[in-house]
């Protein structure tokens, strides 16, 4: 058996979550955070360049490396730009103090946000903070020298990281099509940013009626291996399927095959016609993908605005490292991205991507996120069936753990 519980009061503190955009590319991520309301997270922007600061409508901005950069910026050099962090280490740390989960937001490749970023990471992780980043690759266009040192970037941030989610702005050609704005192109870069910080923050914040909690969260993220997350929503009759279907690809970043993910933690977000069948098609679909012994983690929240709207955001870890994969990627079958919301223009609905693999050992790869979803109460642990063939048992997930 197992007991539906209503959102209670319990005396327990919600998790502390933040988001830190470093640099001026991460400055904007975070910046189109908050122009979107993103709840339930604090914002913060960390820069060199004083006069980005003051331009930025961000209430929280700190400005590292005064003694270091003058507030001049870093001028593409990252070595500034961990000089920088280095002598501000105890202003950082006393701005996490408290955190639970911090997200780091930032554009490889350039001065500040590759230089500084790892040495946030590597301050948070040493206070005991789950730590997640989110970053973007330069352009094949900006040459190879910033190829190389968003490379050597990602590779020293990936050290003091718990899940790292890379996005190759080559794909956002790719995507979007030579014609698109440029101001486009980032913008779908900087939506997938906020919507993996939304997904995995409405996890952890939002109530629900099989809840998944932050412990779940933290086990599910701090797996060893490559990670992936995603999100999709859907309506109508076939909704529950096609939203998890949504859930595990992606158009827009380096797909990964989810065969081997030692752990994968599930939430479904639906108004009150949540159906008993479309909660075990979802389990279906994910028990699919995934080996027998996998440990399974799935939640749920009731959301009386969702309408017909069924919503699935899926996070995967422990997935066997490939190295080098990305290196010849192919982008020619990518079209538009998912929407990340409904509202949004940017994004579309696509067929699924082929399958790519990832470069990093810890990456996450986010498909879709085209919504957020709960967590709660009490989370409770699917069973692994007794072979992949078999169909996903109801009762097994819903057992208590």
């Amino acid at each position: 058996m197992f007991e539906i519980l209503e959102p209670e009061n319990n005396g327990v503190q919600p998790a502390v979550i933040k988001v830190i955009g470093v640099g001026g590319g991460g400055g904007n991520a975070v910046q189109y955070m908050m122009d979107r309301d993103l709840a339930g997270v604090e914002l913060y922007g960390a820069n060199t360049d004083l006069q980005a600061l003051n331009i930025s409508p961000l209430k929280n901005k700190i400005q590292i490396g005064k003694e270091v950069t003058r507030g001049l910026g870093a001028g593409a050099n990252p070595e500034v730009g961990r000089k920088s962090a280095d002598e501000d280490r105890e202003v950082i740390r006393k701005l996490l103090e408290g955190t639970d989960m911090l997200f780091i937001a930032a554009g490889m490749g350039g001065g500040t946000g590759t230089g500084a970023a790892p040495v946030i990471a590597e301050i948070a992780r040493q206070a005991g903070i789950l730590t997640v980043a989110v970053v973007t690759k330069p352009f094949t266009f900006e040459g190879k020298r910033r190829t190389e040192v968003a490379k050597a970037g990602i590779e020293e941030l990936s050290k003091h990281v718990d899940s790292l989610i890379t996005i190759a702005n080559d794909r956002l050609l790719a995507v979007m099509g030579k014609a698109a704005k440029i101001t486009q192109a980032f913008d779908a870069a900087n939506a997938v940013l906020y919507g993996a910080v939304q997904g995995i923050s409405d996890i952890i914040i939002r109530p629900g009626l099989i809840g998944v909690d932050f412990a779940d969260v933290k086990t599910v993220m701090s797996a060893r291996g490559i990670a992936m997350m995603g999100a999709g929503s859907a309506t109508g009759e076939n909704r529950a399927q096609e939203a998890a279907e949504k859930a595990i690809s992606s158009p827009l970043l380096e797909n990964i095959d989810l065969c081997g993910a030692k752990g994968v933690l599930v939430n479904i977000t639906a108004g009150e016609d949540l159906g008993l069948a479309e909660f075990e098609t979802v389990g279906n679909i994910v028990r699919g993908i995934i080996e027998d012994d996998s440990t399974v983690i799935i939640g749920t929240s009731i959301d009386p605005e969702a309408e017909d709207s069924l919503s699935v955001t899926l996070i995967a870890t422990g997935i066997s490292t490939v190295e080098d994969a990305a290196a010849a990627d192919d982008f020619s079958h990518l079209q538009q991205p998912y929407p990340i919301r409904h509202h949004d223009p940017l994004r579309r609905e696509v067929p699924q991507a082929q399958p790519a693999q990832s470069e990093h050992p810890h990456s996450i790869h986010l498909p879709d996120m085209d919504a957020g979803l709960p967590p709660p109460q009490h989370s409770q642990r699917a069973a692994a069936p007794a072979s992949k063939k078999r169909r996903f048992s109801l009762s097994s997930l819903l057992r208590r753990r």
